[in-house]
């Protein structure tokens, strides 16, 4: 029984063991069934119950003959069980067996993703409180845009793991559905109480309507959502990419002692788990494409898209598990250095305090486009002639006329910026 295979790691529920520990669950649960129904005798449950079991070098003798996977394994059933093994399989089909139990491994891995997922959250959480107000540079196009704050970012980052719980949660959800309906689903040859018990023991919904199989759809809707979560840690891993650059090093991820950076530079110390989830990010869009493509299968069913998802279905769990798992720990020990994200505050000359200064002189009465091009042009000389901004405006006799010296001062105040911090906090449930 399925219940006897406990689960401690992501790569177990995709081992042979627990896919026939499952399959062998469903047997007995569908014989329960019937017995219930008066179509399998007392007697011979208690049979099955007692002696099924299964050996896999068995089923890969088996299988090497028939070229059938669960008719190898229901042969090796029936050499444990005997006479009463007459009863096992009985107006199922294969898919019956099959869809049903990659749904369970599929709910159960989404299980474990789900865990990852609330790891790596509280990580963020934790960081983002602490850089709460961590002044640095805000960049649109790569270039230095106006302050925000480390904290900021982090829980940016948050907001979009608390999406794709809820995305995980729906997809979990799409997928937990069993079919035992028989060859095209009609239930021409079983009983629909016996797909209700069914699933009822393993967790699931009957699906409302099936042929042979499970529609591809739900699976397709699993796997993207997979890919969706490989973006999001692609993203976040670009980010620490961009910000370990040498130029900026404002941020850089963990360092462990005797660990290596390169064979030829000894002092490169480069962001290689950040790299190793950005790229690993890009099998998981491809592993959803081939799932997208799995969703269009001739009439009632053909096994294209069985091959694919002995591949793409383990795959995409496991490695996903793996990334969640690697950029968990870059967040734990993620180094944070507040003084290089002052410094690059300040490499701009007061550059990013312009719209400040533009929005001053339009309270003052000066129209936006008046205003724009005075400060356009003070801010492209300090921009070219390495000077403090402040000291052109104070200078600028256009400016000068509508603000004075202590009005222009503190409006080079970094801590403007920082008003709305704790609103932003409050609003995202992050105080």
């Amino acid at each position: 029984m399925i219940e006897r295979y406990t689960l401690p790691a992501m790569g177990r529920i995709w081992e042979e063991e627990y896919k026939y520990r499952t399959w062998l669950a469903i047997e007995i649960y569908t014989c329960e069934a019937m017995t219930k129904l008066g179509q399998v005798p007392e007697a011979a449950l208690a049979e099955i119950k007692a002696r099924a079991d299964f050996d896999i070098q068995r089923i890969k003798e088996i299988e090497a003959v028939t070229n059938h996977d669960v008719i190898a394994f229901l042969t090796s059933v029936a050499e444990k069980v005997g006479d009463a093994s007459k009863y096992i399989h009985m107006g199922l089909t294969s898919s019956d067996i099959l869809d049903t139990a990659l749904a369970v491994q599929m709910r159960d891995a989404a299980g474990l993703l789900l865990q990852r997922l609330q790891q790596l959250r509280a990580e963020l959480v934790k960081k983002a409180r602490e850089h709460k107000y961590t002044l640095m540079m805000g960049r649109t196009h790569g270039v230095h845009a106006e302050p925000t704050t480390f904290g900021l970012k982090i829980a940016l980052w948050v907001m979009e793991i608390d999406r794709n719980i809820i995305r995980l949660e729906q997809a979990r959800e799409m997928i937990s559905v069993g079919k035992i309906s028989g060859a095209v689903g009609t239930f021409a040859n079983i009983d629909p109480r016996v797909e209700e018990y069914v699933c009822q023991r393993l967790g699931l919904k009957p699906a409302l309507i099936s042929t042979q199989v499970l529609q591809r759809d739900r699976h397709a809707h699993y796997l993207t959502t997979l890919a969706i979560i490989g973006a999001s840690l692609d993203k976040m891993a670009t980010e620490i990419r961009n910000l370990q650059r040498t130029d900026i090093l404002e941020v850089e991820e963990p360092f462990k002692k005797g660990q290596k950076g390169s064979s030829a530079m000894p002092h490169k110390r480069n962001p290689i788990m950040s790299e190793r989830v950005a790229g690993l990010a890009r099998v998981l869009r491809g592993n959803a494409l081939a799932a997208l493509e799995n969703v269009a299968l001739w009439h009632e069913r053909d096994i294209t898209h069985s091959s694919v998802e002995r591949v793409i279905i383990p795959d995409s769990t496991i490695l996903l598990d793996y990334m969640l798992a690697k950029f968990t720990d870059i967040i734990a020990g993620l180094n944070v250095y507040p003084e290089n994200m002052r410094r690059n505050l300040e490499t701009t000359h007061g550059l990013i305090f312009s719209q400040r200064v533009l929005l001053a002189l339009v309270n003052k009465g000066v129209l936006r486009e008046t205003a724009y091009a005075w400060v356009q042009r003070n801010a492209l000389q300090a921009w070219r002639e390495h000077m403090p901004l402040q000291e052109l405006l104070l200078a600028d006799p256009d400016i000068k006329e509508y603000l004075k010296r202590e009005e222009i001062e503190d409006l080079f105040d970094y801590n403007y910026h920082l008003r709305q911090v704790d609103y932003i906090f409050r609003r995202a449930g992050l105080e």
